[in-house]
């Protein structure tokens, strides 16, 4: 079972099943099949797998994949998708994993800065270490501090309306509520046009500096191996490629 709990966006049955509707374009994703390819990576641990996308492509690409999530509602989404029997789904996170001797762990999106605890952040990092055999890799992204990406959340860059079959039309946007660095939270509505329903969702980030993940992952027994760029926000992410070493 999950330690963490998981932000109603993720939790909620309602927000779970439009999930994939509101957030279609994934192509962030592509770095990381590169990744895997690249160090020749068989066996795939996905950590906050969600709805699957990312753990379902790599299923279908031949991969022996384990997909971990805290919020039951996504991994019902995932578990209803085709080709969901090729993926050992866990409702849970990386704390509480067995030594699984994967090849990759990856953390995909805002995975690793809704770490926000400092005492989970370094719980699941030594969760991974343990899931992974020696000589694995853990990748995973997070926004550079600098770029102030929260600068841009707010309900004038962000409203949209989507028209979502079975469900109608769905107008959400997110807004600011506080940064209170490392800290920034914020908010999202959601308008259910056929029924009127609105429900919102609050989540966290933490924003880390580069050095302090290079010091966490040192610290729980990984290799920096590099740090790129993310092709879908030049310039405003870290991509951390790490080796486990011991």
């Amino acid at each position: 079972m999950a330690q963490y709990s998981a932000d109603a966006i993720f939790d909620h049955p309602k927000l779970a099943a439009i999930y994939d509707a509101l957030d279609p374009d994934r192509g962030d994703l592509g770095l990381y099949l590169d990744v895997v390819k690249q160090k020749q990576a068989h066996k795939i641990l996905d950590i906050g797998c969600g709805t699957g996308v990312f753990a379902l492509l790599l299923a279908d690409q031949g991969y022996e994949v384990v997909g971990v999530d805290p919020a039951a509602e996504s991994l019902k989404v995932a578990q209803n998708k085709s080709g969901a029997d090729l993926v050992r789904w866990v409702h849970g996170d990386a704390t509480g994993l067995p030594p699984l001797e994967m090849d990759m762990a990856v953390m995909t999106g805002n995975v690793a800065q809704a770490i926000v605890d400092p005492k989970a952040w370094r719980d699941t990092l030594e969760g991974i270490r343990r899931a992974l055999r020696l000589g694995g890799h853990l990748v995973f992204e997070t926004r550079n501090p600098a770029a102030q990406a929260w600068r841009d959340w707010n309900r004038e860059v962000s409203h949209t309306i989507a028209n979502i079959p079975g469900v109608g039309e769905a107008e959400n946007w997110v807004e600011l509520v506080s940064v209170k660095l490392p800290l920034v939270t914020f908010r999202w509505t959601f308008i259910f046009v056929a029924d009127g329903s609105v429900l919102t969702s609050d989540s966290t980030l933490r924003f880390r500096e580069r050095f302090e993940i290079e010091r966490d992952l040192a610290a729980h027994g990984f290799e920096v191996e590099g740090v790129r760029d993310a092709p879908d926000r030049p310039g405003r992410e870290f991509v951390f490629i790490a080796r486990r070493e011991r």
